[in-house]
């Protein structure tokens, strides 16, 4: 099929610059699989190492529209990688469209470093190449020597601009207005009207604007880069003799048992068999308190060991750890533009082309009407080329956005992409789940009390309710379990389990039908008499969860849980309501325990008793005048999770599911950072307007003076180069601040 139909790519990574010249930083890439038949063709991987702008993945789009047999692109900028799914013949005609870009590129790359030479050797160049464009210059200023300073600026251009004339000669072949064709247009035009020793210099600060732009703009990819470097390279793992190896961390597979020594970074995820430490978790979950680990506990790669040595199973290999999700879900989360992001970027598309014409126009339409000499007019032209560059423009959103999300994940905070920061800004109502979220979700049964002992002993209530219990994995299932197993309760066989969504769980045992459920059915089957339905009330105003055992003709047992409130969810309340953000409690526990709860912790509204839809009902209704946002676990209130504007699962650690299926994961359990993450977002609404306000105002300023007449190419480097690196820098900030 041809690229019409392409599915939508990824524009992964665009914190780098809109112009081909940011082309020439080295990065050491992760290996990447490259062929894999997937069900709508060959997916390959191509690595393009003068590829990591969006002008070079604009260019390649438009040229790979026209082959045969592409399906899909998707571009990985930060590693220079482009994946294409494609019909099994159509690779060698997608690599000669890339070749006849001037792009080389390379597939079943594995580890294989990129050949291209250092920084330093660039370095060099561009300092002798200014030596001999000022060489130029001085030759201008002692005397009549105008053929040598001709001769030395067309080797100082030649000397560091190849590149540029390269690629802006291809950008213009195949209709692409973009800052090498605009800069080599430029350069050619000043030194056509004899401007020498200008055109020179104004390549070598235009190439050495690039080289130290790029450098800034590699600070968010070694960003990260820092977390693919979390995991350490070689592993201790115990051989099948006794014997304690170190192999490399990506052959080491689920099951392995592996060692850890005091202060080591653990490499793998995996629970506890051994010994005893503590871990500090901090480049997972940004929280600076270390966790105390013993036999049964969970750890996880990337995090650091304490002084204790303990010995751990391992449950994913390297590629299915939790810090490989976090990797994928920040990498991923840089392709999803932000909407002021896409505007940018259309406005560019069209903002180029327009001052283009206006530059000709300058040059030809001026002199005729207005009169002039035809030389002054074309260097004003020249000038505005260089002057209106949106390179800054366009830098400015990426930049911001892609230092957000890594100082997010820094926090551990995992957001999936720049829209979901950006919303952030805007949330109005945060409806928040009970258990799990503003309790500790470890609830302990608390009370039992037999309220029908003529059909059974008493002890045999504990065991029809271990019975079901146990086939659950709920939090009050597992509280009442937890509590009867401590007591030497015995369980009994059960068949036809079932859960009962919002309302608890039955099953059959001894072929009598029991269920283990909420007050709210107890009253459905119409089982409870006056002086039971006090005696649950009372129960209820102490903030506890009752889960009754019954039949379908009585009320055998009330089994009570309570649980506890995290030390900092009233603290987050607090933070939420000083950020103007509404929050409403949403739970499936009964009115009084939810009230108590909610009155604890200070949240303004408190809905009870609600089973899944009717959570989603709620959200749907503040939905119609607000941004609403939803926590919860990810998993128990999906409905209402996928239905809110932006959902933020908690605790995510370790929880694939929640990861992948939030649009904000919480990497702990802790709930202040969903106001870190509004003031995040608000920070980086306010730098990107910073940046946009600064570009348009210092071009519209530069623009004025040339048109007045006192600009000249000097001048109008420094304005497009300046403002770049400044907006640049701005961005960059946020990362500062997580560090």
């Amino acid at each position: 099929m041809r690229n019409e139909q392409l599915i939508s790519s990824k524009d992964q990574h665009e914190e780098a610059h809109t112009s081909s010249g940011c082309c020439s930083h080295k990065v050491e890439l992760k290996p990447i699989a490259t062929a894999i038949k997937t069900d709508q063709g060959t997916q390959t991987d191509i690595r393009i190492m003068q590829m990591d702008c969006p002008t070079e993945e604009r260019m390649i789009r438009k040229k790979l529209a026209g082959v045969e047999g592409v399906v899909s692109l998707e571009f990985k900028l930060l590693n220079r990688v482009l994946t294409v799914v494609h019909a099994d013949d159509a690779l060698d005609p997608i690599l000669k469209a890339i070749k006849s870009l001037g792009f080389e590129p390379e597939v079943n790359f594995g580890d294989k470093p990129s050949e291209e030479k250092p920084a330093k050797y660039h370095y060099l160049k561009l300092s002798v190449a200014a030596g001999i464009a000022f060489g130029s210059e001085m030759a201008g200023w002692l005397g009549d020597y105008s053929w040598l300073s001709m001769v030395l600026s067309a080797f100082a251009i030649a000397l560091c601009g190849i590149s540029t004339y390269k690629k802006g000669w291809i950008s213009i072949l195949n209709k692409d207005l973009n800052i090498n064709a605009l800069m080599s247009i430029a350069v050619t035009g000043a030194f056509i009207i004899g401007e020498w020793p200008e055109a020179a210099m104004v390549m070598v600060l235009f190439s050495l604007a690039e080289m130290i732009e790029q450098n800034s703009l590699q600070k968010a990819g070694n960003a990260i880069k820092g977390l693919l470097e979390l995991s350490p390279a070689l592993t201790t793992v115990q051989q099948e003799d006794g014997s304690w190896l170190d192999i490399d961390t990506k052959a080491v597979t689920a099951g392995a048992v592996v060692r850890v020594k005091p202060g080591e970074r653990i490499s793998l995820d995996g629970v506890i068999i051994e010994g005893s430490s503590h871990v500090d978790q901090a480049p997972i979950t940004g929280e600076s308190a270390v966790v105390d680990k013993t036999v049964g506990d969970s750890v996880f790669a990337g995090t650091i060991n304490g002084t204790g040595s303990f010995i751990f199973k391992v449950s994913a290999a390297a590629a299915n750890t939790t810090l490989a999700a976090i990797i994928r879900v920040v990498e991923q989360a840089q392709s999803d533009k932000a909407p002021i992001q896409r505007f940018i970027d259309k406005f560019a598309r069209v903002y180029t082309p327009i001052v283009f014409s206006v530059a000709v126009a300058i040059a030809i339409v001026m002199p005729l009407f207005f009169g002039g000499l035809w030389l002054d007019w074309a260097y004003k032209a020249l000038v505005l080329l260089v002057i209106a560059c949106p390179c800054a423009l366009v830098i400015s959103t990426p930049v911001t956005v892609v230092s957000g999300l890594t100082a997010a994940a820094r926090k551990g905070i995992l957001v999936k992409g720049g829209v979901h920061l950006e919303q952030g800004r805007h949330i109005q109502y945060l409806a928040l789940d009970k258990t799990g979220t503003i309790t500790q979700g470890k609830p302990e049964l608390s009370d039992y009390i037999a309220l029908d002992s003529q059909n059974a002993e008493s002890d045999d209530y504990k065991k029809i309710a271990l019975s079901l219990t146990q086939m659950s994995d709920h939090p009050v299932s597992n509280a009442i379990s937890r509590g009867l197993l401590e007591q030497d309760v015995k369980g009994l066989a059960v068949e036809n389990f079932e859960a009962l969504l919002g309302r608890g769980i039955q099953g059959e045992i001894n072929q009598q039908c029991y269920y283990l459920a909420n007050v709210r059915m107890a009253k459905s089957l119409d089982l409870l008499n006056d002086g039971q339905l006090k005696l649950l009330s009372d129960l209820e105003k102490q903030a506890k969860t009752l889960n009754l055992l019954m039949t379908k003709e009585s009320v055998l047992a009330i089994f009570a849980v309570a649980d506890k409130v995290k030390p900092n969810s009233q603290k987050a309340i607090e933070q939420l309501h000083a950020l103007n953000v509404k929050t409403l409690m949403l739970s499936g526990d009964n009115q009084h325990a939810a009230k108590v709860i909610g009155e604890q912790v200070g949240i303004g509204s408190v809905a009870a008793e609600l089973l899944p839809e009717d959570k989603l009902k709620r959200i749907e209704a503040l939905q119609e005048n607000a941004l609403v946002a939803m926590v919860g676990d990810g998993i128990n209130d999906a409905p209402a999770l996928a239905r809110s504007d932006l959902g933020f699962a908690m605790g995510a650690l370790g929880t694939d599911t929640a990861i992948e299926t939030a649009d904000v994961a919480l990497m702990d359990d802790d709930l202040t950072k969903i106001a870190d993450f509004i003031r995040l977002s608000k920070k980086v609404h306010q730098i990107l307007v910073q940046n946009i306000s600064f570009a348009i105002a210092i071009k519209a300023v530069f623009l004025t003076i040339t048109l007045m007449g006192m600009g000249d190419m000097w001048m109008a480097v420094f304005a497009d180069v300046g403002a770049s690196l400044l907006v640049v820098a701005n961005g960059l900030r946020l990362l500062n601040k997580a560090a």
